[in-house]
This record gives C-alpha cells, structure tokens and sequence, in this order.
C-alpha cells in the first residue's frame, strides 16, 4: 500500500539521492573502469526501483519517464529501471466512493445504476471500475487514486531540491544538460497526467482525427460524468493486439493489421497535432472483427506547424550538406542548448554525416552502438521530451509490427503507406526528402538511432581529442568550483567553531577547508594538460 506520509517521503527520496551522489563522487576519486561503474549504475538503479514500489504514487510514472531518457542516463542505470510496470493496489473501496460523490455532487446512485466495488486495473494515478448507466450502457470509470495531488507536491518539492543539487555539485560539465528544462518537462507531463479532463479533450481530439477510419476504434466519453478526476468511458471488449493467437482464431489477416496501424501513426508522427505517447500493447486492443482499438489518452505529445517546417528544414539542409542550416534547425527544435559553441557543433555534425551507412547496416549492434554514441554523445544534445515521446512511439509500435507481422520487414510494410501519405500531401519538400531516401538508408539510420536511443553509453565514452578537451576542461572547472564552495563552507565552519568554542566543528572546519584546497590545486593540475582548443 502507497506510503502516504510526507516527512517519510521527502527523507526515502533526498536520502536515495545522498546514497546516488556518494558513489558517483566515489567512483570518480577511485577511477573505476568503464565495467566497475556499469555494475555501479546497476546497483544504483535497483536500489532506485526499490524505492519507487516502497513509495509508489507519482514515482512510478517519473521511473518510467526517466527510464526513456537513454540519452542523459547511464544504461546500467537504464537497464533496472527500463520494464517499470505501473501495476500497484488499489485504494480501498470507501475511499474511491468518496472521490466519486465528491466528483458528482451526490451519491452515485444518482448518476450510475450499478458500479463494481473491485477494481479492473490500478496504475500510480488512476484505477479503472466497471459500471453501468441507468440506459443500460457498460461503462469503464477511471477515478484518480484519494491522496495522489498532495503526494505529487510532496514528490515534486523533494525533487526540486535533487535538480537544484545536481545541477550545482553534480560532476557535470555545464552545458551538457539543462537540468531546468529536465524538471519542468518531468513536472509538466505528471500535471497533464493528473487532469482528467486533458485526457478527454485529447480523446475527443483523436476520435475527430480519426472519424473517417472505419478499422478504428476509440472509446466515447460521457461528458456529462467527466471531471477532472473521474473519467467514464464506452466500455469496449477486445484483446491485446501482440495476442496474435486470438487473431489466428478469428481469422483476422495480420497483414492487414500491420497495414491498419501504419495507417494509424505515420500521420501521427508526419503531421503537425498530437500523437499518442504511449502505444504500448495495454493500450492498443483487437476485437473480433479487426477493428483496432487505440485506449488511455493520458500520455499525449504534440508536434507543431512550426516543429514540421524546422525537421523538413533540418533534412534538406543535411541533403545539400549544409551543417550550419542543420545546426540552426537543430537549435530551433530544440536539440541544442543556446549558449552551446555552434561552430563546433558543426564540425562535430559533418563527422556524424561523414559515417558510411552502407557499412553502418553491416555492422553489429554493439560495434554500431559504439560508434553513435562516440559521435552523437559528443554533441551537446538534449533532446525535448515531446520528441522523446516520439521516438518512443515509433519504437513500440515498430515492436508491434514485428509481432503481428512477423515475416515481412517493418519498411517493407509501411512502404505503401508512406507512399499513399505522400500522394495526399503534395509538399514538393517532402517529396524530394523522400526521392533522396528511396534506398531506405535514411530509414535504417533511424532504426539504428532509435535502437541506440535506449541503450547508450554516458558522456565520457568520447573517442575525438576535441572533445576529450572540451569534455574534460569543463568537468575540471566544475571541481574547482565545488572546491571553493566547500571551502567557503570550511572557512566559516571555523569561524562558527571558534566562536562557540566547539572543537567538533572546527576541527570538522578545518578539514573541510583542507579537501578543498588539495581538490582545488589537483583540479587545477590535471585541467592544463586538457585546456581546450578555441
């Protein structure tokens, strides 16, 4: 059962944190290998996961958020926490009662004939009930778990302190991440989660959307019980779209299927407007007659007009080879952080652009894996979570495809579908983006970025003296800085010491200045032979 005690909370998590910090400064004043530390993320990251199902509430879906940003996190740490499943108890009976005559105004009685009392599945945020209306209609009644709002500003409060140590003391180089955006993006998507009425609108965005897709299914809201914490739904029976022996049973043809779901997300991730950010094969069923039934809106990202033009403008620029134009578009979706050295952003783009594809689709995973990660890392790249959700939905339901449609290839599959999205859209820039990628090496590339993307070595596995120096340069004035903080802190530890005449905490006061000191001229030392190229 969820902790709901907030004192508890607030110290599990800081504490947690403290254990996290101790062993990353550990491991750099040892020097651990490369394998030393991988099994150090592992532990770290199981230690993690035992923490977010001890407390569970909004932490579980903040463990599966970070669980995708293969692109900040180290994969041992990535590896523990990367099959969090959202399956926790549900509340007790008399409480979800209490939220839905709150909710509604009145007993519920008043609005439903019947309501099952246990419940049909239970997440972090939200349990879903099995009802019926006075017409007679079955209903699914999705209520938000009692105490969750309270527990999220608890949650949130702690790891605000987290981001604000990480991004002061941490052994990050600055302007490798933007720890503010990684807060607000993690603080924005749990907020839209907790909006019941977000999830509706998005429902009804898609059912419009989609209207003129006879093979599609997406559930009717009853507006008039809706709020912001209860959500009631079209109760809708079918089977999980990976069960591909209930397809063979009713002869459902799984190429056809494959087909329907291409049909379903390229224009999803093509064209300007919200995409489904969480296509997982719980939220994507098959009745008996084929239809597909797309369920649960709560994770939803949205691509604008303005996103399309810039990514159309990125491809074109990397056609003609223009890497300050491809640099520019990168900057303006977002990719790469303001204050970062465009210039050298560039010359590490024409590396990345230079590669052999041909030679890529010959390579191992492992070997290919190396070799975007020593280029793609070396760029100074954050990518926004919006996009993130993107990748991740091209990814599951590229691992869909391979299990209803097992012995065609994922592009040859949705081949015919991005041609007929071509014909339908008469955009001469699309066009000559997808004449230049005809061969399907652009493609692989992606698939092959996509596969790194959930398994990627850190920052320090760079292989090019540029960015050694850079990396190095700036990690080193880190240091110094922290050393000066500490021995600041050291001096007036003294001062407070001698002034109460506490030996304990002058003694400790000088200590701390010590450390600092040696910290500080060994920072020093070892930043000279590092000192970047301008």
């Amino acid at each position: 059962m969820m902790n709901t005690n907030k004192a508890y909370r607030m110290w599990k998590i800081l504490s947690v944190a403290l254990i996290l910090f101790l062993n990353i400064y550990w491991a750099q004043i040892t020097k651990k290998s490369a394998i030393k530390k991988e099994k150090m993320w592992e532990k770290i990251g199981n230690k993690f996961k035992e923490t977010l199902f001890e407390l569970e509430g909004p932490l579980i879906k903040i463990g599966q958020l970070l669980s995708i940003r293969a692109d900040l996190l180290p994969a041992g740490f990535i590896k523990q926490i990367q099959d969090l499943a959202d399956q926790v108890p549900p509340s007790p009976w008399e409480d979800i009662e209490r939220v839905l005559v709150r909710e509604w105004n009145g007993p519920i009685a008043s609005r439903l004939q019947s309501i099952e009392k246990q419940a049909i599945a239970s997440a972090s945020i939200g349990e879903v009930y099995k009802g019926v209306m006075d017409d007679g209609t079955v209903v699914a009644i999705k209520v938000q778990r009692p105490t969750i709002q309270s527990i999220v500003k608890t949650d949130f409060r702690s790891l605000s302190i987290i981001f604000w140590f990480v991004k002061r003391f941490a052994p990050i180089p600055k302007g490798f991440v933007d720890f503010n955006m990684l807060y607000q993006e993690l603080k924005g998507v749990i907020e839209r989660e907790l909006d019941f009425q977000k999830e509706m609108q998005t429902s009804l965005h898609f059912q419009n959307r989609f209207k003129n897709f006879p093979f599609i299914k997406i559930p009717q809201n009853y507006q008039q019980l809706c709020t912001s914490q209860v959500l009631v739904m079209e109760w809708v029976e079918g089977s999980r779209l990976t069960d591909t022996q209930f397809m063979d049973q009713h002869l459902i043809d799984r190429q056809v299927v494959a087909n329907q779901l291409c049909q379903l997300f390229l224009p999803q991730w093509l064209e300007p407007g919200m995409f489904h950010a969480d296509p997982h094969a719980g939220n994507l069923l098959i009745q008996r007659d084929g239809t597909i039934v797309l369920l649960d809106f709560g994770m939803a990202g949205e691509v604008t007009k303005q996103d399309t033009d810039n990514f159309q403008e990125l491809l074109l620029a990397i056609l003609v080879k223009d890497m300050k134009g491809a640099v520019q578009s990168l900057q303006r979706l977002g990719f790469i952080q303001q204050n970062s050295n465009l210039i050298k952003v560039e010359e590490q783009a024409k590396e990345l652009l230079a590669m052999d594809f041909k030679k890529f689709q010959e390579m191992n995973m492992i070997a290919a894996k190396k070799e975007m990660n020593a280029l793609i890392h070396s760029l100074p790249i954050q990518i926004p979570t919006r996009f993130v959700f993107l990748g991740r939905s091209l990814v599951t339901i590229e691992g869909i495809l391979r299990i209803v449609n097992p012995n065609e290839d994922v592009l040859v599959t949705a081949k015919p579908v991005i041609m007929d999205w071509i014909k339908n859209h008469p955009n001469q820039v699309w066009k000559l983006i997808f004449q230049w990628v005809r061969d399907q090496y652009i493609l692989r590339m992606f698939n092959v970025i996509f596969k790194w993307f959930k398994t990627p070595e850190r920052l320090l596995e760079q292989n090019e003296l540029l960015q050694k120096r850079d990396f190095h340069f700036r990690m080193y004035e880190t240091y110094k800085m922290q050393a000066s903080q500490f021995g600041i802190a050291g001096i007036v530890g003294i001062m407070v010491g001698w002034h109460l005449h506490e030996a304990p905490i002058w003694g400790m006061g000088v200590l701390s200045v010590a450390v600092s000191c040696t910290v500080y001229v060994v920072s020093k030392h070892k930043q000279r032979k590092w000192f970047p190229i301008q």
